[in-house]
């Protein structure tokens, strides 16, 4: 949401040069049936949505389908999967170190874009998070690797703690939907100073 009011924000100059540089994609939100029914990850099918992308179902999983077809009609450089993460209490980045085609660039464009990101918005960290997949090992039915992968693009899954984040504690309002905002509102710095690598 605050990535979102940020671009729409035509008196600010770092997104508007952004929007310059870049066409810029949004899904505000996969899974709104599944919400609605209470689930934590899966549709109102039954299908976790974020283990769909390698062989998407139009039947049990349109949403999956439908994103990843207008992906194929505009081809990708960057995709972000934002999640929520129940256990570790920090904001973190899963990447796609494990994607057979990782590579040099890749490699490159992952840590320019992590380092940025810590630089303008230090809510994000770079020590706690998943283990790296080994090298051919990732899992491509999860969105961030198959992207990556059919792509050749950098893609991560964004996480954000449910609670607080450790490495930056406020002991009395924890992690709060205004400091969700401003983590994504970061991010349109990050990229305005990183574009160029793409």
């Amino acid at each position: 949401e605050g990535l979102v009011w940020r671009l729409l924000d035509e008196s600010d100059a770092v997104a508007r040069t952004l929007l310059q540089k870049a066409d810029i994609f949004v899904v505000p939100m996969v899974n709104p049936d599944g919400v609605v029914k209470g689930n934590l990850r899966a549709n109102a099918a039954g299908k976790d949505l974020n283990r769909e992308w390698e062989n998407p179902d139009k039947d049990i999983s349109p949403e999956v389908q439908f994103i990843r077809d207008k992906m194929d009609e505009t081809g990708v450089d960057l995709n972000l999967d934002i999640h929520g993460d129940e256990t570790f209490p920090y904001n973190f980045i899963s990447s796609i170190e494990g994607i057979p085609s990782w590579d040099e660039r890749l490699e490159k464009l992952d840590i320019l874009l992590k380092n940025n990101w810590v630089m303008v918005n230090p809510d994000m960290q770079l020590d706690h998070g998943y283990p790296k997949n080994m090298p051919g090992k990732a899992n491509l039915k999860i969105c961030s690797k198959q992207i990556g992968e059919r792509f050749h693009c950098l893609s991560w899954t964004v996480e954000m703690p449910f609670k607080d984040n450790a490495n930056l504690p406020d002991a009395d309002f924890g992690w709060t939907a205004e400091r969700s905002m401003l983590l994504g509102e970061s991010l349109v710095s990050v990229l305005n100073i990183s574009i160029e690598a793409f």
